[in-house]
């Protein structure tokens, strides 16, 4: 069993890992701010509070854990809030990442697995989209996950660091037996505010652009189930400890739905007709993102379990009737 790093953790993608990891039986040690993150969704470890962007403090409790491996979560992910204010998105994804692997470096741990995103292609004009797919960004968000990966190669190429980069797709729903899902009270994505509306936790659904060049005129997205992301993080973890070459990731399903198409799943599913207001183009949004994952399922023997709309959706409708935010 590996003792594992997780900066993040606390955080709705992160916290589902760390459950996962303390399932099969890892020491972990949770590095998280707070900011979006939530100390009660951390269900086993231990919880440090801090910043990456404080390397000192950082560094005294990875020197402390002394971790096989590190797993990196910690970044700001919000697209249109990027483009308003890329300075902060390249401080905290891209200088807070290199603050991690500067750390690492002082406390000789050799493994990181980096939560990358589908953001660093921009708008690829073939799909789904494969991993040797030219890197375009069309966001500072995006910007920020791509020098990251560089950054990455460059330190891999230079010594003797493994990486796992994992570009994440739409990430959705929430734990099935439904301990912890999201907790963001500002979360932007879009099941989570579907399901929000059907609670009348909002008022109504805002859909964001009408005129892409898609079916419906809405974004479509590859919507992948949190948990088979946690499952890719465990076999990352496996694969790089095992002595696997740096390698990135694609994690999605290769099935795009579009915005309509999961309103009315969602609407389906929650029994609710609840509000939906068009709305402009949020700028930074890609028209469609659809993952080819045939590399993460031969390489790494990845095998989703829960690659069903409907099913995304009901996890995510049945852990939004539990919590009050």
């Amino acid at each position: 069993m590996a003792r594992v790093f997780v900066t993040g953790g606390a955080g709705y993608i992160g916290s589902h890992v760390v459950k996962l990891l303390g399932e099969k039986g890892h020491d972990v040690m949770v590095y998280d701010n707070l900011s979006s993150g939530n100390a009660s969704s951390v269900l086993c470890g231990r919880l440090v509070r801090g910043d990456i962007l404080d390397f000192e403090k950082m560094m005294a409790a990875m020197e402390e854990f002394q971790p096989d491996a590190v797993m990196h979560f910690a970044a700001k992910i919000v697209v249109p809030e990027s483009v308003k204010e890329p300075l902060k998105y390249y401080e905290n994804n891209t200088c807070g990442a290199v603050n991690v692997l500067k750390a690492m470096r002082e406390c000789g741990v050799k493994s990181i697995i980096f939560s990358s995103t589908a953001a660093v292609y921009g708008e690829p004009e073939k799909m789904p989209i494969a991993e040797d797919a030219p890197l375009c960004p069309v966001n500072p968000y995006g910007q920020s996950k791509a020098a990251v990966e560089r950054i990455l190669r460059d330190c891999s190429v230079a010594g003797d660091l493994g990486y796992v980069a994992l570009r994440y797709f739409n990430v959705a729903g929430a734990d099935p037996s439904g301990k912890i899902g999201e907790t963001k009270k500002d979360a932007t994505h879009l099941i989570t505010m579907c399901v929000r509306a059907a609670c009348g936790k909002r008022d109504r659904l805002f859909v964001y652009g009408t005129d892409y060049p898609t079916p419906d005129g809405t974004c479509i997205r590859d919507y992948i189930h949190v948990m088979d992301l946690a499952d890719a993080h465990v076999l990352a973890l496996k694969y790089l400890l095992e002595g696997g070459a740096s390698d990135v990731f694609n994690c999605g399903y290769g099935q795009g739905y579009t915005v309509r198409q999961v309103v009315d799943a969602a609407k389906k599913v929650t029994g609710v007709d609840f509000p939906v207001e068009n709305a402009p183009r949020r700028p930074g949004d890609p028209p469609e993102l659809v993952a080819d994952s045939a590399k993460i399922k031969q390489k790494l023997g990845w095998q989703p379990r829960y690659d069903d709309i409907s099913f995304i959706i009901k996890t995510a409708w049945e852990w939004e009737k539990k919590i009050n935010l």
